[in-house]
């Protein structure tokens, strides 16, 4: 029976799954995670249990933040996304085997920055100051802690022999060093970048690339296993 953690970059989980499931209400999100991490222990080829599923994020803000194209102060904690934020995070902790890690966010630099593509549309002249709208413009807050945990996590695991495998949903190549460390522990070390390439250096030192995500609705995967 192979142990298995999976562990979940939450930020980078949720803007790459909406563009194949849409928006969902938070309790739907919460059963689609939980549906995907079941989709990596029925895909091993060998018998496997679930160690636990670990996701990491932050809490909502509730900062107040002036928004350049509303000329006002926009209480982000009286926004639907803080609302959707939080009911998500609740329903992911009623989920079996499921823990939650949340960082911090950086909200004393959050800002509203114009999204890369209505920058292009203004310096390509397809838009105008004038036609700029709310949907031009991104609410900017930075993580904290995030990959500090998982790397923590990961390192643990492997010391502890606690897990013979590790599925990391993310792309950041700034968990190579965890990887590597795993590895030489003897874990079997999978990442899913749900269908993003990935650096060279990160593909170096894993043993297994494999994601859902592509044909999420069809039930199946594509996978690239050494």
């Amino acid at each position: 029976m192979i142990k298995t953690a999976i562990l979940v970059d939450g930020g980078y989980y949720r803007r790459k799954i909406v563009g194949f499931t849409g928006h969902e209400i938070p309790a739907r999100a919460a059963d689609t995670l939980y549906r995907y991490c079941q989709r990596h222990l029925a895909h091993d080829r060998e018998d496997c249990s679930l160690y636990r599923v670990l996701y990491y994020d932050c809490a909502p803000s509730e900062k107040k933040v002036y928004h350049p194209l509303l000329k006002k102060t926009v209480d982000l904690k009286k926004e639907n996304l803080y609302r959707w934020n939080i009911d998500f995070l609740n329903a992911l902790r009623t989920k079996r085997k499921f823990a939650v890690r949340l960082g911090k966010l950086a909200d004393e630099q959050a800002v509203y920055n114009l999204s890369y593509e209505a920058t292009k549309a203004l310096l390509s002249g397809k838009k105008t100051i004038e036609n700029l709208d709310e949907l031009d413009f991104t609410l900017s807050i930075k993580q904290k802690g995030i990959d500090t945990r998982i790397g923590i996590d990961i390192v643990s695991m492997a010391l502890k022999k606690q897990v013979d495998k590790i599925v990391l949903i993310a792309g950041d190549s700034d968990f190579v060093p965890a990887a590597k460390f795993a590895r030489r522990e003897g874990i079997d070390f999978v990442l899913d970048a749900m269908g993003a390439s990935i650096k060279p250096e990160l593909s170096e030192h894993i043993d297994g690339l494999t994601t859902f995500v592509s044909s999420f609705s069809k039930d199946k995967s594509t996978t690239s296993e050494s």
